[in-house]
């Protein structure tokens, strides 16, 4: 018999699941960048070099690892934002529209009121984030109050919140002597400093270390976290136990898009110092992904943040070297970032079925 406090205790049933969870992770990753060598060598390629090359345009020197962080930067956000989402079971496909208008709430903040630095910065991140909360709240009320899926009013949320920013900035701030469209220069009390001189890394990316460590306390260890971990693993049972669900969900809403939004005000509050029309390649779209390769957990979608911008940063100096075709670059990507994404979408299927018919009881 073994002895009471013996070190010899069986790995917990947590452990294991983590253990499985990331060789799930790392077996997806690995797939996904063995297919992309088959679509680089049937294009006539050499893989090793292309990889090669990929690697060292996203770690090869200091500027390079700085470049890759801040293409990062975002995509935690937005990672962030999505995971939590997920988590309380709401399918929230807006970051991208909730991106846009943090990014210019930043920016009219930033432009049109003149303050201290130290109060001017954190005034104009506050806007950021009630522009991308306030985006994510008519498709959080609408569920809750007539059933309207999330997923459609979100996708149209996208694209009022990206051509709406489209219309004000060319109609109304558009910078005269610019030749792309874009906003004139915030003003210099609400600019965030670049940490790392002649690359795009600011102290937004501290902002979203900051936000990693906020999310995962709560989650873990604040009763918020518990009920939107409760309310995503069986709405019914939460509800029964006294979780009133509606008001849960409404709230992780929020803070999704209030994360978006500071993703977006990142942006530009640092490298561009004004907004640009446009301005996002899929940060929005591509923080989905993150949520799914980090399997909705903060940490998790820090090192897929991480990956995905190396990608992001790699695949252009991939493509400057091997000379390959801009699409077939896209194309590698995104087939690596599906491969990775695919375990956890699976889960999320499972999930979106109990969460629908949960919602047309009611």
């Amino acid at each position: 018999m073994a002895k009471e406090g013996s070190k010899t205790q069986p790995p917990s049933r947590e452990r294991k699941i983590d253990i499985s969870v990331l060789t799930q992770s790392l077996l997806a990753v690995a797939l996904g960048f063995v297919a992309g060598g088959i679509m680089i060598a049937a294009a006539g390629y050499s893989p090793v070099v292309a990889y090669g090359v990929l690697l060292k345009g996203a770690f090869g020197d200091f500027d390079s690892i700085a470049e890759t962080l801040a293409q990062a930067t975002p995509l935690i956000l937005t990672g962030l934002g999505v995971a939590v989402a997920f988590l309380e079971g709401c399918f929230n496909i807006g970051a991208e529209g909730q991106l846009f208008m943090g990014a210019f709430l930043a920016f009219l903040g930033g432009y049109l009121i003149a303050m201290p630095a130290p109060i001017h910065i954190p005034f104009v991140i506050l806007m950021g984030i009630i522009g991308g909360a306030g985006w994510a709240i008519l498709p959080a009320i609408l569920k809750v109050k007539r059933g309207a899926h999330e997923v459609v009013t979100t996708i149209m949320m996208n694209w009022i919140g990206i051509l709406l920013t489209s219309y004000l900035t060319l109609y109304h701030f558009l910078e005269p002597t610019a030749s792309i469209p874009e906003t004139p220069i915030i003003n210099s009390s609400a600019v965030l400093p670049i940490i790392v001189p002649r690359t795009g890394l600011s102290a937004s990316f501290l902002v979203a270390l900051i936000c990693v460590l906020v999310i995962y306390y709560m989650l873990k260890k604040m009763p918020l976290g518990y009920n939107i971990r409760a309310v995503g693993l069986n709405p019914s049972a939460a509800e029964y136990g006294g979780i009133a669900v509606s008001r849960v969900w409404v709230t992780g809403m929020l803070i999704s898009g209030a994360l978006c939004g500071l993703g977006g005000a990142g942006v530009t509050l640092g490298s561009y110092r004004r907004f640009v029309d446009r301005f996002s390649p899929g940060y929005g779209f591509d923080g989905i992904a993150v949520a799914l390769i980090g399997r909705n957990n903060p940490i998790g979608a820090l090192l897929a943040a991480i990956f995905i911008g190396a990608l992001y940063s790699g695949s252009v100096y991939m493509r400057l070297i091997t000379h390959m075709p801009k699409e077939l670059v896209m194309a590698i990507e995104g087939i690596i970032i599906v491969f990775a994404a695919i375990p956890e979408a699976t889960r999320l299927v499972r999930m979106a079925v109990e969460h629908w018919r949960f919602w047309r009881a009611r």
